[in-house]
């Protein structure tokens, strides 16, 4: 059997890379779809996944047209993505009070939109071939909500709403949708926050640290196996016991 396709949003994030590393790694050709504005963040992106079967690919995720025609066009060259991770993301930290338009659809565009620009345009190809495994990438501060970040919080919420749904009009199609909710890992975004803050944060962590992005990659490449046909429409927490509920 042909290499299964998998794409990849911020693809060639911190969390991007992992999760492109380990699915080429489980035997998938991967796609990571992401800005093409940094000529440099690409090079070191290249350098990270020299010889694996991983490739990138420019895309603004926030543009509908512009997801249709890339997923089309891997659709025409026999690569319709099998596999699909959404895992662009960005912050735009304030309390309400202080939140202004601009930093409010910023990230309900990249994080919550972008979900529905790439899901509406592969879910009739995964259907069809009766296979497909999405995986929305969400956050532990989805299901808390968080100090400042009401507009991040929201569409991370959203997000896993968004999953359950698609998960039942799929099902019985050969399509799984799944969300997996990280913690505070050692991502670019997370070490940003000043020293202070971020050692507060780990305090309150169980297992006492950070997350590493390996370890939210090997819940996704588990969800996105062929063998995890029977597990839909669930939220994974990889989050150091921050949170916990059933």
């Amino acid at each position: 059997m042909d290499k299964r396709t998998a794409v990849v949003t911020g693809g060639i994030g911190g969390l991007g890379t992992a999760i492109c590393i380990a699915l080429a790694r489980a035997g998938r050709k991967v796609v990571a779809a992401d800005l093409g504005g940094d000529p440099g963040r690409i090079d070191a992106f290249r350098r990270d996944v020299d010889g694996l079967d991983v490739r990138f690919e420019a895309l603004d995720v926030t543009g509908f047209e512009a997801c249709g025609d890339f997923v089309q066009a891997l659709e025409d060259a026999g690569e319709g993505p099998d596999i699909l991770v959404n895992a662009a993301g960005v912050t735009r930290d304030t309390t309400l009070r202080k939140m202004d338009r601009a930093q409010w659809d910023a990230v309900l565009s990249v994080n919550l939109d972008s979900v529905f620009n790439l899901c509406r345009h592969v879910v009739d190809g995964m259907t069809a071939r009766g296979f497909g495994r999405i995986v929305n990438i969400s956050s532990v501060n989805g299901q808390t909500g968080q100090f400042g970040q009401a507009n991040y919080s929201a569409a991370k919420a959203g997000m896993h709403g968004f999953t359950m749904a698609l998960a039942r009009e799929v099902a019985r199609k050969g399509v799984t949708v799944n969300s997996v909710s990280p913690g505070y890992c050692e991502t670019a975004m997370v070490m940003a926050i000043p020293e202070e803050i971020r050692q507060g944060i780990v305090e309150r962590v169980p297992v006492g640290r950070l997350g590493h992005p390996d370890e939210i990659a090997r819940t996704v490449a588990f969800l996105s196996a062929d063998e995890a046909g029977y597990i839909t429409g669930a939220n994974i927490p990889v989050n150091g016991g921050l949170y916990m509920g059933f």
